[in-house]
């Protein structure tokens, strides 16, 4: 059946002789809202695999773009992902490289030649470059370094040399610097040259001193509009922002939301110009942090569904064992109250009631904080403003649900001391909560310690042991 195409309107799994998806040919869900990637089309480019069919195969995806084609890629499984890459060949979309998931970027540069993926890093930006070979063992990145051209080595090399998750990672080199005392005319004459020392998309030009030091900015647009007589000093903006090659990228990205920044020239140690970040970066470092904090608050690192069982489980373990053993200490407090509760069974009903709303209140006022100083919103200068706001939320829900929850346990169990100590513990606990889920996050970034990802286990416990003790030790002196 090679060389025969499906009808796109027909399922494959009513087409006698044709290919249909089968459970073992993907890895994960494609997304079926994409136009491009339907469950037909997926059905056909696996069929185009299995016969070996090239020609077949290239131009089934020849009009994807990078982004659906790496979409495509991480939907397949292993096996016909690396079947449909050598089939491609030197035809496969150099932005593929930079496109997909980071473990199936390791599956795909596995089986392309050296040769071929330094072709592939010449016609990326050189940030891209740098994520791509970031992902290759010390030998084969040499080896990819070594067949590119002195020019694109040097620049690579360059980045790769700053820390990982920094400006120079995150820089392109490619940038328009010029020389305040150029007119607007000489700028418009040399960006319309055939000069390939200027890159296909940029938004402001750099403005520079003898020594290469950025002493301004004019944005394209501005050039534009602005007579051909008229030198780049006159009409700059002077005082550029500039950001240090070696600040971290969620820094880079803060910068950029705060002022509002298109594009930011990158300084080295003595402050000469080495490249430009740009807003398009900005918007995958953003989304990358996020994904990591949540990841952190669920107690989970970084991980795709791409990724192998035995990873995934490695990392969820420690985890899930950390949390055991900080379970532990709960387990000590109701152990220590064994004598209360075998006097009133009540109390072993009621009392997870107490703890899982603390602890529920706790991550409330967790989350905020840990976003709130993510986005540097919580300072030195306010905490105490929104300590008092959030003791006080505390206190009002708390009186609220103590209020609620004493009078049901009053009536269920026709004991009002009971229903008393039931709201004064869940008063007391959503009160240590709030303040908890403030001051934990807050201790753990002023110790240098990421609260997205400790914050979880230690407000939990806290929130535990607090509901279990004020819950018990108010019943062994109130009722007992």
């Amino acid at each position: 059946m090679a060389g025969t195409d499906l009808d796109p309107n027909r399922d494959p799994e009513d087409v006698e002789g044709e290919t249909a998806i089968h459970p073992d040919d993907v890895d994960a869900t494609i997304p079926d809202t994409d136009p491009h990637l339907s469950k037909e089309f997926t059905a056909r480019v696996i069929d185009a695999i299995r016969d070996e069919d090239q020609d077949r195969a290239r131009s089934l995806v020849a009009e994807l773009h990078a982004a659906d084609l790496a979409d495509l890629l991480e939907g397949l499984s292993s096996a016909n992902r690396i079947s449909l890459v050598q089939l491609l060949g030197e035809e496969l979309d150099p932005e593929v490289l930079y496109e997909v998931d980071a473990s199936v970027k390791a599956d795909i540069v596995e089986h392309i030649p050296n040769e071929q993926i330094a072709e592939a890093l010449t016609e990326l930006d050189t940030d891209d470059a740098v994520y791509v070979l970031e992902e290759l063992d010390d030998e084969d990145r040499e080896e990819v370094l070594q067949a590119l051209d002195a020019d694109d080595r040097v620049a690579i090399e360059e980045s790769l040399s700053y820390p990982a998750e920094s400006a120079g990672r995150l820089m392109q080199r490619d940038l328009v610097a010029l020389p305040e005392f150029w007119t607007v005319g000489q700028t418009i004459d040399y960006l319309r040259s055939e000069t390939t020392e200027i890159p296909e998309d940029f938004y402001d030009i750099f403005v520079v001193d003898p020594a290469h030091h950025p002493v301004g900015t004019v944005p394209l647009s501005r050039v534009m509009r602005t007579h051909r007589p008229v030198t780049l000093g006159e009409v700059m903006d002077k005082d550029p922002y500039v950001i240090d090659a070696e600040a971290d990228q969620e820094e880079v990205a803060y910068q950029f939301t705060k002022y509002h920044l298109i594009s930011a020239a990158v300084v080295d140690k003595s402050k000469r110009l080495v490249g430009v970040v740009t807003v398009d970066d900005i918007v995958e470092v953003i989304e990358e942090e996020a994904e990591e904090d949540i990841m952190a608050l669920a107690g989970v690192s970084e991980s795709s569904l791409n990724e192998s069982i035995l990873t995934v489980t490695r990392q969820r373990f420690i985890w899930l064992l950390i949390n055991m053993i900080t379970a532990v200490a709960s387990a000590y407090v109701i152990s220590a109250f064994g004598a209360t509760i075998q006097q009133m069974v009540a109390l072993a009903a009621l009392m997870p009631i107490v703890a899982s709303l603390g602890g529920n209140a706790g991550n409330q006022t967790m989350t905020i904080a840990v976003r709130a100083l993510a986005t540097k919103e919580l300072s030195t200068l306010n905490v105490w403003r929104v300590m008092s706001r959030e003791l006080t939320t505390a206190a009002m829900n708390g009186a609220g649900l103590a209020t609620i929850a004493g009078l049901v346990v009053w009536l269920v169990f026709q004991n009002p001391m009971l229903g008393g100590v039931m709201a004064a513990a869940l008063l007391i606990n959503t009160i240590v909560a709030g303040l908890s889920g403030l001051l934990v996050p807050m201790g753990l970034s002023r110790a240098g310690i990421d609260p997205a990802v400790a914050s979880t286990v230690l407000v939990t416990t806290i929130t535990d042991v607090i509901g279990f003790l004020a819950f018990l030790g108010l019943a062994a002196l109130l009722l007992l």
